[in-house]
């Protein structure tokens, strides 16, 4: 779905669903309430957020994997799969399976480590053990109390921060900020910061920013752009930012299914306009495999601001120190 305008500033039309949004929060925070997590054997390292939507959950887990790989550790991504057919659990093979099998997300974290895909998250979280695992990475799941988390980073998105703060569907949220604040060990804060004083936050913050590593490549190239993702103008920002000429912008719903004629489409309005056609990798999992090869990519990394912070926090954590 794509992201109300009512859901970034308070409103009428908020006020109005508030009510649902508060049943809404209730019936999650019940869940949470009674249930009986399961205790992995491993640690467990879930990447959420509170908001509906993408705030860079996943090239944080990418970053996580990467830096968790080096230190010796044997990580395996956990993911439901989001928009994939296949309910699991099974381990991701780019060389087999489709973003309409698995999912786009779990396509990309398959490049820096083993991901498993399970509607049953537990289900997954055995699967992965069994094949060797000894520490489990959950791309999402903050809210889900299926599995008992060992350390709990939440992301946000600087810039956008919590919208409303309304739950949805009053708002963007999934939980009131306060109940998600209590069980969240630490904040990855992503890109501009200018509202996290205002978060209320006591625990440790670490900033990190969204890096293109092509920048260079994209100063004064003419573009055609499109980008199904959380936000996509902080995609199209980005091009422009990089000193691409944009000659069009076309936003789609988080992680929509691109049709074969939306694609040529706009292959077309980029030939018309004499640019290249462009997209996030997350995007280009999901076009036509015949089709990709007329479009390019604006690959991103995360990089944390201050390295040896992520490091401590990751130590205590999986020590039990920030409980």
């Amino acid at each position: 779905m794509r992201a109300p305008e009512f859901w970034t500033k308070p409103s009428g039309l908020a006020r109005a669903l508030a009510p649902l949004g508060a049943a809404y929060a209730l019936g999650g925070d019940l869940r949470r309430r009674f249930a009986e997590p399961w205790r992995a054997p491993v640690p467990v390292v879930c990447v959420g957020n509170l908001t509906v939507g993408g705030t860079g959950k996943t090239p944080t887990v990418a970053a996580l994997a990467q830096t968790l790989n080096s230190q010796g550790r044997r990580v395996a991504v956990l993911s439901r799969g989001y928009g994939g057919r296949m309910r699991g659990p099974l381990r991701v093979d780019a060389a087999q399976h489709s973003a309409r099998d698995v999912g786009d997300e779990p396509l990309l974290l398959a490049r820096v480590a083993p991901v498993y895909v399970a509607r049953d998250r537990r289900a997954g979280a055995e699967a992965a053990i069994a094949a060797g695992a000894d520490l489990l990475l959950m791309d999402d799941g903050f809210q889900n109390p299926q599995i008992e988390k060992t350390l709990s980073l939440v992301v946000v998105d600087g810039a956008a921060g919590f919208g409303n703060r309304a739950v949805f569907p009053a708002g963007p949220l999934r939980e009131p900020v306060a109940t998600g604040f209590a069980r969240a060990h630490a904040l990855v804060m992503i890109g501009a910061d200018a509202q996290a004083a205002a978060f209320g936050f006591s625990g440790p913050v670490l900033r990190a920013d969204l890096v293109p590593t092509n920048a260079a490549a994209w100063a004064g190239v003419p573009v055609v752009a499109f980008a199904g993702i959380g936000r996509p103008q902080k995609f199209f920002d980005t091009l422009a930012s990089l000193g691409a000429a944009m000659r069009g912008a076309y936003p789609f719903a988080d992680h929509h299914a691109y049709k074969r004629r939306q694609i040529e489409r706009l292959l077309i309005i980029a030939k018309e306009q004499q640019a290249i056609l462009v997209t996030t990798e997350k995007d280009f999992v999901r076009v036509p495999a015949d089709l990709a090869a007329q479009i390019r990519t604006v690959p991103v990394e995360l990089r944390f601001a201050d390295p040896p912070a992520l490091l401590r926090v990751l130590a205590r954590g999986l020590a039990g120190g920030l409980r």
